[in-house]
């Protein structure tokens, strides 16, 4: 009816209350994330894919506000797209992480987004690459968004370096799983990307299919 308030959602900043993960193997990389997000206490989007082609095998993977970290993607991607074609080559996945770092860093004060740049390139292979403002630091696996800080201690626990693909993909899977059930901004269905010099491989696990822990 006319006259009546407007729900407190309709004027808060759209966020990706998130769990965001990417890890090097041999040869490749693999990033997942979960599907929720929200608006303060309410859930406005169940099945956003968080995890961003910036180039045919470079993604990134996003949080914090929705329409910072997607504006940032779509200009990287735009930018690597001109870079490609003016060197004649596919670009550098630290390149990649550039861009997002100094796009972040020049517009610390209008943004708010946190992008884990990750990808396969010729000369460097399997690369993780976290970015926050200004920084910008190669990982052998790094995680982020509000669900990270319920499983820091499980990924520092059965992280280690030499993991197979299929290793790393279950890692990444039982990470995401563990998160989404601690954090209330964090759910729905865990997105998956697996690249490598062969091909880039996207999958989606369903809630039903994700695994399952004591408590549960």
């Amino acid at each position: 009816m006319l006259g009546e308030a407007e729900p407190q959602w309709v004027s808060e900043e759209v966020k990706t209350g998130t769990t965001i993960i990417a890890i090097e193997f041999d040869g490749g990389v693999v990033l997942g994330s979960d599907s929720r997000v929200s608006a303060g206490a309410s859930v406005v989007n169940r099945v956003m894919n968080k995890l961003s082609p910036l180039h045919d095998k470079i993604y990134c993977a996003l949080s914090g506000s929705a329409a910072d970290a997607q504006t940032i993607a779509e200009m990287v991607n735009y930018q690597l797209d001109v870079h490609s074609i003016e060197i004649d080559e596919d670009p550098q996945v630290r390149s990649a992480a550039t861009l997002v770092k100094n796009i972040s860093y020049k517009y610390k004060e209008e943004l708010s987004a946190h992008l884990i740049v990750a990808g396969w390139d010729r000369r460097e292979g399997g690369q993780v690459f976290a970015t926050l403002s200004g920084l910008l630091t190669r990982q052998p696996f790094a995680i982020g968004g509000s669900g990270s800080s319920y499983v820091y201690g499980f990924v520092d626990a059965e992280y280690r370096r030499g993991m197979t693909k299929e290793e790393c993909q279950k890692f990444v899977v039982n990470t995401l799983a563990l998160a989404m059930n601690r954090d209330g901004s964090s759910g729905g269905v865990a997105y998956m990307v697996t690249i490598d010099e062969h091909s880039t491989e996207e999958k989606v696990v369903l809630g039903n299919d994700l695994p399952t822990f004591f408590d549960q």
